[in-house]
């Protein structure tokens, strides 16, 4: 029998909980500062208690998952810790593809790919010297928003770059990403797609809440103004969108596209949950800035399942479940290779 295992942060309870409900043995593996608190979920079958998550790439560790026939299933905090060489080297089989984990991590290879998938992004400029309207400055990787900045101008960039230098937040070499920053309402489109059905599923759409940049709206313009401190997108949490029906039609269109160019660009494809993260304009238009080629934290809202799911499913489908289902199928069918890598 298959098992399922993840790192015990981000949506780790979602999935083990949706492989519980499929009858799969579950694995955590569990920082020790956290022993506490995932011992108090029944449907956590063994924790495999570690002092940092990079002790999966241990023989230990792995030797552990792999008595259990386990598969893990890879969240932003393995790409958050984990450089994409080490996630490669994991030899416990990844459910989805964990190539195309390395697109992710990489600022300029995720702006290939959605290029690609004709998803339309913000304008890159390649140089601080450049910036002639506002922007939004990134971080590599799966950083959860955590040392993002705006900036008006190369003397705006610098400042605020240099003072989260100073902070600790971002380090002296860190290569940062620049785009036109895009306004309107926040939208992550949450995607499914299975090779064994060969099939594309929505399942829902969040937006996250980052602190304390929203808290910025709560405060007068004049104490703003006043106001030293670089805002922070750090993402606290997340809150169910359902969207008009007009624009299911276009969402649908951008998740097969994003699904074609996959396959055309990082074999074996986008296999399993993605997101295509962006914002809705005054005219409905989408903006994309982000995809994330994994399980997404915002599904963490729909544990109970999703509007748009119960549009698919008969029963309470969580993006948890949805895992599980899909490789208990692949195992009793022998096809397990086909969503793994």
């Amino acid at each position: 029998m298959t098992a399922i295992a993840t790192l015990g942060s981000h949506c780790s309870l979602q999935v083990l909980k949706g492989a519980s409900d499929e009858g799969l043995k579950t694995i955590l593996v569990c920082e020790k500062k956290r022993e506490k608190l995932y011992r108090r979920f029944p449907f956590i079958d063994e924790l495999v208690i570690v002092e940092s998550f990079k002790e999966i790439l241990e023989q230990k560790c792995q030797s552990a998952l792999e008595q259990n026939n386990a598969v893990l299933i890879p969240h932003g905090t393995l790409i958050a810790q984990m450089s994409s060489k080490e996630i490669e080297s994991i030899k416990t089989p990844i459910f989805g593809n964990k190539w195309i984990l390395r697109w992710e991590s990489d600022r300029m290879m995720k702006e290939k790919l959605m290029k690609e998938a004709h998803l339309p992004v913000p304008k890159p400029v390649t140089n601080p010297k450049d910036i002639s309207k506002l922007v939004i400055v990134k971080r590599q990787g799966a950083a959860g928003g955590k040392g993002y900045f705006m900036a008006a101008n190369e003397d705006d960039y610098n400042t605020k770059r240099n003072q989260l230098i100073s902070e600790g937040i971002l380090s002296a070499d860190e290569t940062l990403y620049i785009q036109e920053y895009a306004a309107g309402v926040l939208a992550y489109l949450q995607f499914f797609y299975s090779p064994l059905t060969k099939e594309l599923e929505f399942f829902g759409v969040d937006q996250r809440h980052e602190s304390d940049i929203e808290g910025l709206a709560r405060i007068p313009s004049e104490q703003q103004m006043k106001s030293k401190k670089v805002p922070s997108f750090n993402v606290i949490g997340n809150s169910p969108l359902v969207l008009r029906e007009s624009l299911l039609d276009e969402v649908y269109t951008m998740g097969e596209n994003f699904v074609e160019a996959a396959k055309r660009i990082v074999s074996p494809g986008m296999n399993g949950p993605f997101c295509i993260e962006g914002v809705y304009d005054e005219n409905a238009k989408f903006t994309s800035f982000e995809f994330s080629a994994r399980i997404v934290a915002g599904t963490n809202i729909y544990m109970d399942g999703s509007p748009y799911y119960s549009l698919l499913f008969n029963e309470q489908m969580s993006m948890g479940k949805r895992i599980a289902r899909e490789i208990k199928i692949a195992t009793d069918r022998g096809e397990l290779e086909k969503i793994t890598t």
